[in-house]
Parts: structure tokens; C-alpha cells; sequence
């Protein structure tokens, strides 16, 4: 046999351990958007409730302001509206009375994020949750840090709650039986307990907006009282990156509203995002998102007579290229989108017929 020098054997062993580890590294490669997107003209896409949003998110992108701060100006003025139950001034209590405010953003040129969750006493969430992005190491902060944080930046605390969520909350609060979000000792086969939402009209209520600016930049933020009547502390899908927003500037931007357990527990958006890095469209990569809550609910409390996931959730996606898309788990729904000339309504794609 011949001899091997120390040295040779272990120049040896290196470089075969190297190649044998190099052969179970993953191709990063695989992971690349397979035509890299060229940014197309400016658009905004939003909720429902985001009319007035949009008129303002397109008025400053066409000015050549960042989408971000487009989308956050626009869902100021719903924050604002103590009309709108659904978010900030306004928006329906938890089951105490108090309301509490969820909100992030995302800015895609940078990369980064920031959220708040269960801040009370602040009218403007999304203004807060920027500043946890620009002016603080952290992502997110909820509750009395949330607030404290705000403060320290200048923001004043006010009653949110208005005269006509009072009168809401009291009526909840005078026919409450069993339609509450406590549940008693179950398991996935129990069908009839608690959370019948339909019964006393319980809301989700919740904004967001994506935008495409006039640079080829996208952002979004989502804004939220959340579920009317939560348990104190509750935390939707609307603040945490990746389930109630996500957005990614090579790609694309997406959100949602509806139930955000669900969204929560699919972490629905920024699946959507990668459909779309995989080359599908917005509305097919919102479909997706639909398809995969329904496949994945096991709970028969949460199933219609079908077996289908029997509560809303909608999604609404752009692209890159200023394509866009939504849908709903059921037909019926509708988003909004600005495309430079004006605010659309367009029908939601979706995975049932209602």
C-alpha cells in the first residue's frame, strides 16, 4: 500500500467532506424569481372600505411620494372616521368596552417592518407602527409598551370610544349567552359550541392597502380594531408580518381581512407573495390562499354542513408589474383598486358559490 503523507490525507478528507457537504446544500438558485419582474404604472389596491384611501394614496404616488407614505396617508383617513367601526376612532370594543388598535407596515424598497397590537388610547395604529420600523430595533410591540412607545413620540392619548360603538357593545354585552370567544373543555369532533358570530353580527373589520409607486416601489399596511368584542389582548392576523400583510419588492405585495385566526394559523400573505414569485397571478396566488385555509381546517365547530371553512376571510394582491387580484372563500365579495384614473370595484374570485 502506499504511503500517504499527513498532510496529503488531510487536504484529502477536506475537499471530500467540502464536496460531500456542498451536494446537500440547497440550490438558492431554486428560489429565484424565474423572470426577474419590470415594475409597471402605479396602482393601490384595498378593501372595501378604502375608497377615500385610494383617491388619496394615488394623489400622493402620482406627486412622486414612496408608497409607503401613500398607503399609511390613505388608511389615516378611515382611522379618523369615527364612522368606520372597523379601525381606529370608532371601531367596535373588545368585551370590556375598551377598543384596542392592531396595525403594521411594510416598506419594500428597505426591506423592513413594523407593527403594533392591543395599543389603546391612540387614534392612529399605522403611524405607530412606522415608528416601531424607523425608530426602534424591534418589529413589533403590543400593549402598554406599544402605548408607552407612542407617547414617548409624541402622540396624545384620546377616548376612542364613540357613542354609537358604546350602544353596539351594550347591546352585544345585554343578549350575551353563549356567543362569546370562551370556550369549554373540546376537541376537533365538537361542532355546536360558542363563536356563533352570524347570530349578534360580529365584525372583523379591518383596512389594507398595497401599493406600486411611480419609482417601481411597493409597500402596504393593514389597520384594525379587530373582532368586535374579542377577549382583552386578542390579537388578529392584521399586525403580524407574513399572515395579515407581506410584501416583497422584487415580487409583489399582498393582505387580508376576514377571520384572522385562520390567516394566522396559514400565514396566508406571504404565501401569496411566493405564489407569485413562482410566476402565478395575483388573483390565483389569492385563490391559493383560500384553498389552503379550507384544507387545512380539521375544527368541526369552525365547518358549515359540508364541511367547508363556513367563515370570511378575503385577500387582495398586486404584483410588480401593477397586475392585481382578490378573492373570498365564498362569492359575493369585492376590493377596490386605484389605477391612476380612478377608484374600481372589482369582483372578487372565489373557491364557493355562496
Amino acid at each position: 500500500m502506499k504511503n500517504i503523507k499527513r498532510r496529503d490525507f488531510l487536504k484529502t478528507t477536506t475537499m471530500t467532506g467540502v464536496a460531500a457537504a456542498t451536494s446537500s446544500i440547497i440550490n438558492l438558485n431554486a428560489f429565484a424569481i424565474p423572470n426577474k419582474l419590470v415594475a409597471g404604472k402605479p396602482i393601490v389596491i384595498s378593501s372595501g372600505n378604502g375608497a377615500k384611501a385610494l383617491e388619496k394614496a394615488m394623489g400622493m404616488i402620482q406627486e412622486g411620494k414612496d408608497a409607503l407614505d401613500a398607503v399609511i396617508a390613505g388608511v389615516n383617513i378611515v382611522e379618523d372616521d369615527p364612522n368606520d367601526m372597523s379601525v381606529g376612532y370608532g371601531g367596535l370594543p373588545n368585551e370590556e368596552g375598551v377598543v384596542e388598535l392592531d396595525a403594521a407596515v411594510m416598506h419594500g424598497s428597505s426591506y423592513r417592518g413594523g407593527a403594533v397590537a392591543s395599543i389603546r388610547n391612540i387614534k392612529n395604529p399605522s403611524k405607530v407602527a412606522r415608528l416601531v420600523m424607523e425608530r426602534s430595533d424591534h418589529v413589533l410591540i403590543v400593549g402598554d409598551g406599544a402605548l408607552k412607545f407612542a407617547k414617548a413620540h409624541g402622540f396624545m392619548e384620546e377616548n376612542l370610544l364613540t357613542d354609537q360603538a358604546r350602544e353596539a357593545w351594550l347591546k352585544w354585552k345585554e343578549n350575551l349567552s353563549s356567543e362569546d370567544d370562551w370556550l369549554p373543555p373540546h376537541t376537533i369532533e365538537d361542532k355546536e359550541i360558542g363563536q356563533i358570530y352570524e347570530k349578534y353580527l360580529r365584525h372583523y373589520g379591518t383596512i389594507h392597502l398595497s401599493g406600486l409607486d411611480m419609482n417601481g416601489n411597493l409597500s402596504c399596511v393593514t389597520t384594525t380594531s379587530g373582532l368586535s368584542y374579542k377577549i382583552p389582548g386578542r390579537v388578529g392576523d392584521s399586525p403580524i408580518i407574513g399572515a395579515g400583510l407581506y410584501c416583497d419588492n422584487e415580487v409583489g405585495s399582498a393582505g387580508s381581512t376576514g377571520r384572522g385566526e385562520a390567516n394566522l394559523l396559514n400565514c396566508s400573505s406571504v404565501m401569496i407573495v411566493e405564489w407569485m414569485r413562482q410566476g402565478k397571478s395575483p388573483e390565483e396566488s389569492c385563490i391559493l390562499a383560500c384553498k389552503r385555509i379550507n384544507d387545512r381546517c380539521r375544527e368541526k365547530r369552525l365547518q358549515d354542513d359540508q364541511g367547508r371553512f363556513k367563515y370570511g376571510v378575503s385577500f387582495y394582491a398586486i404584483n410588480k408589474r401593477g397586475e392585481y387580484g382578490g378573492a373570498t372563500l365564498y362569492s359575493g365579495g369585492s376590493f377596490l383598486i386605484h389605477d391612476g384614473t380612478s377608484v374600481k370595484k372589482i369582483e372578487s374570485a372565489y373557491l364557493f358559490k355562496k
